[in-house]
């Protein structure tokens, strides 16, 4: 009797539902059989990371954490910001940061849009974005749908941005691991088989 193989354990760092629905659209294009589970954790940066590196950086935090919280075979982090870019702009940013079990860490980036001027300048000086978008009175779409939608029109969601920037950082994964993600867990480790 052939027994299935076990399910891939994921661990989100956080419980928003653009960022789950975007691991739900992505994962099984890696495994067959996954389940996950999302759990708030710190991103260890502050609540509006000004640079890609911090952006980063809490990605990594939250990927870190959540694995390590979860028990998980892979922990993933999804995080946006701000980053200075061409023409002097500021551009919102997305990044997925994806770890394993051995601490292997992928990394994966989503495009980027410019910021209305008078956003970026209260980003800037200090406001979060949500909050200078309703000071300015540009009105909010669906919280999953987030800025891009607000400033596309509806024609791009939250959740895309964060299941391309995912899939580029499994993809990183799979190409430092040098094989196709799989079961991560030992034969050795706790709930491993």
């Amino acid at each position: 009797m052939h027994t299935p193989s076990p399910s891939i354990r994921l661990a989100l760092g956080s419980k928003q539902p653009a960022k789950r629905a975007a691991v739900q659209e992505i994962a099984p294009l890696f495994w067959s059989r996954w389940e996950l589970h999302c759990l708030s954790v710190p991103s260890g940066v502050r609540a509006q990371p000004l640079s890609d590196e911090e952006t980063v950086a809490g990605a990594l935090a939250r990927a870190r954490v959540v694995r390590d919280s979860a028990d998980a075979d892979y922990g993933i982090g999804l995080e946006s910001g701000v980053a200075a870019g061409p023409l002097g702009r500021l551009y919102a940013v997305s990044w997925a940061v994806v770890v394993d079990r051995d601490g292997c860490v992928g990394i994966g980036g989503a495009e980027r849009f410019a910021l209305p001027p008078a956003v970026a300048e209260r980003v800037l000086h200090g406001e979060e974005l949500a909050s200078a978008l309703r000071a300015l009175g540009m009105t909010s779409m669906p919280s999953e749908g987030g800025t891009v939608a607000l400033l596309t029109g509806g024609r791009r969601q939250r959740r895309e941005l964060f299941a391309i920037a995912l899939l580029h950082a499994l993809c990183d994964l799979e190409r430092q691991r040098g094989r196709p993600l799989q079961f991560a867990r030992s034969s050795v480790a706790p709930g491993g088989t």
